[in-house]
C-alpha cells in the first residue's frame, strides 16, 4: 500500500473515531450504560492510534542523516508497536475494569434508545472506514491469503486500521447486544459483561499486532522473491563464482538495506568488478525500487566452484 493510500486510510479513521467518540460519551452520559462507555474509550484510543501512526508514517519518510545513515524508516514500526501497547493497556484494560465494576456495582441503563441511535449511526461511520481498509489492502495483497498478507506486510498501518475497525464494529454488536439482554432479562450486569467481552476482544488485537509490530522493529529479512532475484541477477556474469552470504534487512516499508558476498575468479580486474556491481545494482533498482542500499562484498574464488 502507497503512503498516500495509507494517509487517506487513516485519515478517514480518524475522522470516523472523533465523531464517534463523541456521541459515544454522550449516550454514556444520558443512559449509564457501562458498554457505551467502554466504546467511549476504545474511540479514544482508535483516534490516539491514528494520529500517532500519522507522527510516524511522517517522520519515516526523512532521509537519511549523518546520525540516521539508513534513515528513519523503523520509526514507523516503533509507533504502531506503541499503538499495539495502548490498545492493550488502556482499550483493553479499562473496558474489563469498567465491566468487573458494573458487574460489581449494577446499574439500570436509562433511555436505552439513545444508546441503539448512537450505535447504529457508529456503526454506519465505521463500516465505511473499515470498507476503505479493506479496499486499500486489498488493492496491494495480490494473490497472496488475507492472513499470509498481513504477515508478510512491511507496512503495519496498513493492517493496523484493518484490525482497529474489525474491532470496533465487533465491540458496537457486543455493546448492543449487552444493553438488549440488560433490557430483556432486567439485569443490569450483562452491560457489564458485554464490556468485558469487547475488552478481551481488543487484548487479542493488541497481542497480534504487537507481535508483528516487534519482528519489524527488531528486522525483518526482505521479501523472498527480492532475495532471489538479487542472487540470481549477482550470480549472472560469468566471472562471479558463487555468491555467498546474502544479508536483507527492512528498514522502512518500502526501503530495504541489503549486502551480499560474492566470489569473482581471481584474474578478474578491479575494474570489471566495479562493472559488474554497478551493473547488478542498475537492473536491480529498475526491478526492485524499494532496495535503498546494496552493498556487494567482492572475494576471490576459483572457477571449480562455480
Amino acid at each position: 500500500m502507497s503512503s498516500g493510500g495509507n494517509k487517506m486510510v487513516l485519515v478517514t479513521a480518524l475522522a470516523a473515531n472523533l465523531g464517534i467518540a463523541v456521541a459515544k460519551f454522550v449516550a454514556a452520559a444520558i443512559t449509564g450504560s457501562s458498554a457505551m462507555l467502554t466504546e467511549g474509550f476504545h474511540s479514544v484510543v482508535d483516534s490516539l492510534n491514528q494520529i500517532l501512526l500519522l507522527y510516524g508514517q511522517k517522520r519515516s519518510q526523512l532521509p537519511p542523516d549523518e546520525k540516521h545513515p539508513l534513515g528513519y524508516g523503523r520509526e514507523l514500526y516503533f509507533w504502531s508497536f506503541v499503538v499495539a501497547i495502548l490498545i492493550f493497556a488502556t482499550g483493553a484494560g479499562l473496558s474489563i475494569y469498567e465491566g468487573i465494576l458494573h458487574i460489581i456495582e449494577p446499574h439500570e441503563i436509562e433511555r436505552p434508545i439513545v444508546s441503539y441511535i448512537v450505535l447504529a449511526v457508529s456503526t454506519a461511520l465505521e463500516g465505511y472506514s473499515w470498507w476503505v481498509a479493506v479496499r486499500e489492502f486489498a488493492a496491494t495483497k495480490g494473490d497472496q491469503g488475507w492472513w499470509q498478507a498481513i504477515v508478510r506486510s512491511k507496512d503495519p498501518p496498513s493492517f493496523i486500521v484493518l484490525f482497529e475497525d474489525s474491532a470496533a464494529l465487533f465491540g458496537l454488536i457486543v455493546a448492543a447486544i449487552g444493553i438488549a439482554l440488560a433490557q430483556l432479562t432486567g439485569d443490569p450486569a450483562w452491560d457489564g459483561i458485554a464490556s468485558i467481552v469487547i475488552g478481551v476482544a481488543l487484548a487479542a488485537v493488541a497481542f497480534v499486532l504487537a507481535r508483528e509490530s516487534k519482528g519489524l522493529l527488531i528486522g525483518e529479512r526482505a521479501h523472498p522473491d527480492l532475495v532471489k532475484a538479487v542472487r540470481e541477477v549477482l550470480d549472472r556474469p560469468r566471472e562471479v563464482t558463487a555468491v555467498a552470504n546474502i544479508l536483507s534487512v527492512q528498514i522502512a516499508p518500502d526501503r530495504v538495506f541489503i549486502a551480499a558476498d560474492v566470489d569473482f575468479e581471481d584474474e578478474v580486474r578491479a575494474g570489471d568488478v566495479e562493472r559488474i556491481i554497478a551493473e547488478a545494482e542498475a537492473e536491480l533498482r529498475k526491478s526492485w525500487p524499494t532496495i535503498a542500499s546494496l552493498y556487494v562484498k567482492p572475494k576471490a574464488g576459483t572457477p571449480e566452484n562455480r
